[in-house]
């Protein structure tokens, strides 16, 4: 067993965990953080995307430890404290952006890091961004309605 420190959703924490133990199942087994998901487990469905120091990461690609020092989020870390959803998971909510919602955490978090740092993209962009999210219901066309309409309502603030 490894000593680890980090910081999840704002909260630090100090774990044993095995070398081996991908950071994906240290959240939701450990932390209990069912939200991050496990689809393919080789990266390349997105389900479980969080981010590590700001950055998106597939966290079945990581391992726990490698996140000794550093800040991770989940979906869950979206909203601030006493808040029930995040503006972008409100707008998921309204555009029924997700069904299943076996994607959706993964697709909320690629979409918020994308935005925060392209506040203007387009339509195709926000596809481009997205692609590597797969997801199996919607088609993607609701997810970038929901995308668009955080966008343009984040954009009028700033306006």
């Amino acid at each position: 067993m490894v000593p680890i420190a980090l910081t999840v959703n704002g909260r630090a924490l100090q774990a044993l965990v095995e070398p081996r133990t991908h950071l994906a199942d240290f959240l939701r087994e450990h932390c209990r953080l069912t939200g991050t998901h496990l689809g393919c487990e080789h990266g390349v469905c997105g389900a479980c995307t969080v981010l590590v120091d700001g950055e998106p990461v597939r966290a079945c690609l990581m391992f726990a430890v490698q996140a000794e020092g550093r800040k991770v989020t989940t979906v869950r870390g979206l909203t601030g404290e006493g808040e029930e959803l995040h503006p972008l998971q409100r707008s998921f909510l309204e555009h029924a952006g997700s069904q299943c919602g076996f994607c959706t955490p993964g697709m909320l978090l690629t979409a918020k890091w994308y935005l925060d740092h392209h506040p203007r993209a387009g339509r195709e962009e926000l596809r481009g961004a997205l692609a590597g999210n797969l997801c199996r219901c919607t088609g993607y066309t609701k997810i970038l309605d929901a995308v668009e309409a955080y966008r343009d309502v984040e954009l009028s603030h700033v306006d």
